[in-house]
């Protein structure tokens, strides 16, 4: 997320690489970590043109399997191939997450800067030629990650909360009431449960958090697991996806941080620089993509 936690956040963790070289482990809220954790391979699938003016915030998959990634300096999201040729941009304001809609429109977040003013979700169809950004909703602050349910259902992560759109894009105003998640960022929805990584600040501090809601009874949230780094400092948690039941969560820090949803239990896949948003990638059912502050994008293989 582009925002004002994350320059936080850089401060945080520029002062730990000042102090110490070591990279540790995720720690663990109600579990201990894992103590063994093969190390994935990378490398890059689509190169960075120009540094931190290329930052790939998010992405999305079309029907097609062409790969949409949200240029969030440039303020376009641009069409990849399965060969990482760049086929098309669309100019969208600030963007956020790309998701692909059961009508098979791609739906993207716009406003995601804290110089953006508000923001909402526009769709277009990305089978045109020229693809046409229309409105689908508007009025919510900063908004980033966002993930569909089975039933069509639309949750946006933004600067005041966790929101969930009907599929005429209407606020279940039920679910807003019963919700309350502080700082959330990326969101991923798997079955009934939620999935939300957020980063606040706790009685103990900075926090950079994975959460469970229900979609059926958001009331409560669920922790399970609180990411660091550089040792006992936090980490900024930004996107997830799930895969293969668990849960791979992109830092600030740099790490792919693979999460037993069940236990709590964690583990750092890879070490490498800061990442934003992460999916499976739709050239390799083995791999998962992940954006980068510098613009690159991964392609990373767990070992297991």
């Amino acid at each position: 997320m582009l925002s004002f936690r994350r320059c936080v956040a850089h401060v945080v963790v520029g002062a730990a690489v000042a102090t110490t070289t070591s990279i540790g482990a995720a720690a663990v809220a109600g579990a201990e970590p894992v103590a063994a954790c093969a190390q994935a391979s990378q490398n890059v699938a689509i190169r960075s043109t120009v540094p931190l003016l290329d930052w790939s915030e998010n992405f999305g998959i079309d029907e097609q399997g062409d790969l949409w990634v949200s240029r969030v300096m440039r303020g376009e999201v641009q069409r990849y191939d399965r060969a990482g040729r760049l086929t098309a941009t669309v100019a969208v304001p600030a963007p956020g997450a790309v998701r692909l809609g059961p009508d098979g429109l791609l739906y993207v977040v716009t406003g995601n800067s804290p110089l953006a003013g508000s923001g909402g979700i526009v769709r277009f169809d990305p089978t045109e030629a020229d693809p046409v950004p229309e409105p689908f909703a508007t009025g919510f602050p900063q908004p980033n990650g966002a993930a569909f349910d089975d039933e069509g259902n639309l949750y946006v992560a933004t600067g005041n909360g966790l929101h969930r759109l009907h599929r005429d894009g209407s606020e279940d105003m039920d679910w807003w009431a019963a919700v309350s998640v502080e700082g959330p960022n990326g969101v991923v929805i798997a079955g009934d449960s939620v999935y939300v990584t957020a980063n606040f600040v706790a009685d103990s501090g900075p926090v950079g958090r994975v959460l469970r809601l229900s979609r059926t009874n958001p009331a409560v949230a669920t922790t399970i697991a609180d990411l660091t780094s550089f040792g006992s400092l936090p980490d900024f948690v930004d996107d997830l996806v799930v895969r293969d039941g668990a849960l791979y969560v992109t830092t600030l820090a740099g790490h792919l941080v693979r999460v037993d949803p069940s236990t709590g239990a964690t583990c750092t896949i890879l070490s490498t620089q800061p990442l934003t948003a992460v999916v499976a990638d739709p050239a390799d059912p083995a791999a998962l993509l992940a954006g980068s502050e510098e613009g690159t994008v991964l392609r990373i293989r767990p070992a297991d």
